[in-house]
């Protein structure tokens, strides 16, 4: 490959660690193309972009960052790269579903990066991919939101209520 090729690929790579919210290094040694297929598939739904790239590449993307030399161990044989860009748990969440298949046996997490974190292939499964996700999150906020309005909406009814009741027991009484 041509220098100018290299350079090409090398910016493709840091543009995508530059945009990402956070990323997910994998090792698929072994795995049949039917399951890689099957794999970049259930990313694509995710709106996880699956790339394979070679580690000297990636190497000099990460030139300058702050994580270059924790991820140096990292990329060492065949390494592919889920990148998430809106959920930073979009790329965990579907490796860590693939390998509970029988498809995803050999698949191995070698690290993750959020945030200008490393994180080790443990964290990843265990920190990562039980983020809640993007709606989750949403869900989390409007529930949040809603909750001081329905008390006070059940404070105001309270009075009528309890009148409600009052009147109820003086007519089962008497």
């Amino acid at each position: 490959m041509e220098r100018a090729g290299k350079d090409l690929l090398i910016g493709e790579i840091k543009a995508r660690f530059d945009k990402s919210t956070a990323a997910v290094f994998l090792d698929f040694k072994g795995m049949t193309v039917e399951n890689v297929t099957k794999l970049r598939a259930e990313f694509r739904k995710a709106g996880v972009e699956y790339k394979v790239c070679k580690n000297t590449l990636v190497k000099h993307a990460l030139k300058g960052t702050p994580f270059q030399k924790n991820l140096d161990d990292v990329l060492v044989g065949m390494t592919g790269i889920a990148w998430s860009y809106e959920d930073p748990s979009a790329a965990a969440k579907v490796v860590k579903a693939f390998r509970k298949e029988p498809a995803g046996e050999k698949l191995q997490i070698k690290a993750g990066l959020i945030e200008g974190s490393v994180l080790d292939a443990k964290g990843v499964e265990e920190q990562l991919a039980q983020m809640p996700g993007k709606n989750e999150l949403r869900a989390m906020l409007l529930a949040t939101l809603q909750a001081p309005l329905q008390k006070f909406v059940a404070l105001l009814n309270a009075p009528a209520q309890n009148f409600a009741y009052l009147l109820s027991a003086k007519q089962d009484k008497g």
